[in-house]
């Protein structure tokens, strides 16, 4: 399998009190924190290459481009797509978009991610 422009994924989440801004001290509202949205912006780029990458590899976020344009409540529902937008080398480069369930835009943006050999790179950062 090859990492091409293309590939796309989604993952959905029905926002809980764990994921506000109030509980991720991002800020003192019960809305969708912004890093927890951030954090299914990357869910979803690395889905979107799972079964595509070469045996022993995976992919490291080096790069987020966020801008979360409306609060998602307590018991709402968004969805985060990204898109596999530019391979350049080991770089890949995703298009991110967030809606609600009612098809409100949350976020878009951009997420970059790096191909790396998975023993290296955690032979780098001294683990195992």
């Amino acid at each position: 399998m090859a990492l091409e422009p293309g590939l796309s994924a989604s993952v959905s989440l029905t926002v809980g009190e764990a994921d506000t801004a109030q509980a991720l001290g991002s800020g003192d509202v019960p809305v969708l924190a912004t890093p927890r949205l951030v954090a299914l912006a990357e869910a979803a780029t690395v889905r979107a290459t799972a079964r595509h990458l070469p045996s022993g590899s995976t992919t490291v976020g080096t790069r987020v481009s966020v801008a979360h344009l409306a609060p998602t409540p307590i018991g709402g529902t968004v969805t985060v797509t990204a898109e596999l937008s530019t391979v350049d080398g080991r770089r890949l480069a995703f298009a991110v978009s967030a809606t609600d369930g009612a098809g409100t835009p949350v976020a878009e943006g951009t997420v970059e991610r790096t191909l790396v050999d998975r023993a290296r790179f955690l032979a780098k950062a001294g683990g195992a």
